[in-house]
């Protein structure tokens, strides 16, 4: 019989401990504009999620729901970040410990977490305090056990993840502290020079699955050559980060969007990864939201993946949605 491969997918998670409740509307508090602190309000509570809503319960339904699998990744952004500094916030560190506990707890070693750009803190919408900062990395690795690059090997498939907010960093870059900025620049370098060996060292018969959490990424990995010649060989590359399909397929058709610079961190940071958004399609993107969705459309969920290693036929990838009651 085939050896039949199954793992589960999911994304933005978004935990929130008891302490990072209490913050309450954290997404708009900081803002001193008046005009513009409404419409973070509004877009949050109408649109994009009431964060830090009534989800911790969606991680536990997928516990209950995801039964045995050989493998289970999740995409990026483990906790609510409500201090915009990543895990180097004690709050959004306690947050991910609980997320990823409760994981671990379950899957063991057949899990694999990607690191968001939650985990190294950026900027709110409308904001222009916060950002990525170095002890957020360290507390990622010592504390959670994330790893910037990280492989599997599963069948005729290999899976790889990679750091967005790494690949990507001269979008994010402008966020982080002034002087910490050149080692950033060197982990940068580092990471990317990493994934390049690995992806340019696969056999030419393997299939690679590549998770990378905001595609704002895609387009720098895209500039490495041992990346570009392998090419043919990414099946799919699973990203995250916009939380919703319909956001996903707007940022699709804005493509080559001129990069807006007078709006603030946050749209600079989006518009910059909207310019380059055609490369996309070369890695074969395949969209996986948040296990919420967002508030508007109640558009969350998860993917199950699944193939048999004697088939050539490339893997199968079923979306499981939820409907959401608040």
């Amino acid at each position: 019989m085939a050896d039949h491969r199954r793992i589960h997918i999911l994304s933005d998670i978004h935990y929130a401990c008891e302490a990072e409740r209490a913050r309450g509307s954290f997404e708009s508090a900081d803002i001193d504009n008046p005009l513009i602190r409404a419409w973070v309000r509004a877009w949050m509570r109408l649109v994009w999620e009431r964060r830090p809503g009534p989800q911790n319960h969606l991680l536990n339904r997928f516990l209950s729901e995801a039964g045995d699998a050989d493998l289970v990744i999740a995409n990026g952004d483990y906790s609510s970040d409500s201090g915009f500094v990543g895990v180097s916030d004690p709050a959004a560190l306690e947050s991910a410990q609980i997320c990823l506990g409760k994981l671990r707890a379950q899957f063991g070693e057949q899990f694999h977490g990607t690191l968001g750009d939650h985990e190294f803190g950026k900027n709110g919408l409308g904001m222009s305090g916060g950002g990525m900062r170095l002890e957020s990395l360290r507390l990622s690795r010592e504390s959670l056990g994330l790893h910037p690059f990280w492989r599997r090997d599963l069948g005729r498939y290999s899976l790889l993840g990679v750091a967005s907010t790494l690949a990507a960093l001269p979008i994010y870059e402008p966020e982080a502290l002034p002087e910490e900025r050149e080692e950033w620049r060197d982990l940068s370098r580092a990471h990317l020079a990493e994934v390049e060996e690995a992806v340019h060292a696969l056999p030419a018969d393997r299939r690679l699955i590549l998770f990378c959490h905001d595609p704002s990424a895609l387009p720098f990995l895209h500039q490495l050559a041992g990346v570009r010649e392998k090419l043919r060989q990414i099946e799919a590359t699973l990203v995250g980060h916009l939380h919703s399909n319909a956001i996903f397929q707007t940022a699709g058709l804005a493509a080559g969007f001129p990069p807006i610079s007078f709006l603030g961190g946050s749209i600079h940071r989006m518009s910059l990864g909207l310019n380059q958004a055609r490369i996309w399609r070369e890695f074969r993107t395949r969209f996986c939201p948040s296990l919420a969705g967002i508030h508007l459309l109640n558009d969350g969920g998860y993917y199950t993946a699944h193939w048999d290693d004697d088939s050539d036929e490339p893997a199968r990838f079923e979306w499981r949605a939820w409907r959401r009651n608040w």
